[in-house]
């Protein structure tokens, strides 16, 4: 199975800039050995199992709290496939397929 997980997880009670706690939000992310994906906006990671993704919500909330954050928001969208896997990069390259390379 494909679990597809977007987010994105930032405190509202800090500075404007929030690139130090989405940096550490990143590490926790990274250290949870899925592929992922950064973009501008959210982080896409692909898990075999809801449960695992579920499970990195939760380590990145913890790391938000740890740092001191009171307030935080956060934007969770699933993709769930059975019987598919590495779509992180097989759903960009079903499209180029169609019009060529897209911006990366």
């Amino acid at each position: 199975m494909s679990v597809l997980l977007q987010m994105a997880m930032f405190p509202t009670d800090k500075s404007e800039s929030k690139s130090k706690e989405v940096s550490e939000v990143l590490k926790v992310i990274r250290d949870c050995g899925y592929p992922y994906k950064l973009t501008a906006m959210s982080t896409i990671i692909e898990t075999e199992k809801m449960s695992e993704a579920l499970l990195i919500i939760q380590k990145c909330y913890d790391k938000l709290e740890e740092l001191g954050s009171k307030r935080i928001y956060s934007t969770i969208t699933f993709d769930i496939r059975p019987g598919y896997e590495n779509r992180l990069e097989g759903k960009v390259k079903s499209v180029e397929n169609h019009i060529g390379e897209v911006s990366k």
